[in-house]
C-alpha cells in the first residue's frame, strides 16, 4: 500500500523559500510569476491494511508541523 502526503504552509504563514524561488525565476527571465508557495511531498510504502488513523497520527506527530502546515493524504 502506498500513501502520498502533501504538506503545505497554512495561508498567512510567511514563506521565505517561496519568495526566493519567485525572485530567482524573475531573474532568469520568467515573467508573470506573481507568487510561489513551497511545500513537500512524502511517499510512504506501508503494509497492506494500514489504517488511515495510523497515517493521520504519523502526520500529526512527525511529518507535518500542524501549527504552521496543512497536510493532505492520498492513498494509492
Amino acid at each position: 500500500m502506498k500513501a502520498r502526503v502533501t504538506i503545505s504552509l497554512k495561508p498567512g504563514v510567511l514563506d521565505p523559500q517561496g519568495r526566493a524561488i519567485a525572485s530567482a525565476l524573475g531573474g532568469l527571465g520568467f515573467a508573470g510569476v506573481e507568487g510561489v508557495r513551497q511545500g513537500k511531498v512524502i511517499e510512504l510504502d506501508l503494509a497492506d491494511g494500514t489504517p488511515p488513523e495510523t497515517i493521520e497520527a504519523m502526520c500529526r506527530q512527525l511529518l507535518a508541523n500542524t501549527v504552521i502546515e496543512n497536510y493532505r493524504i492520498e492513498l494509492a
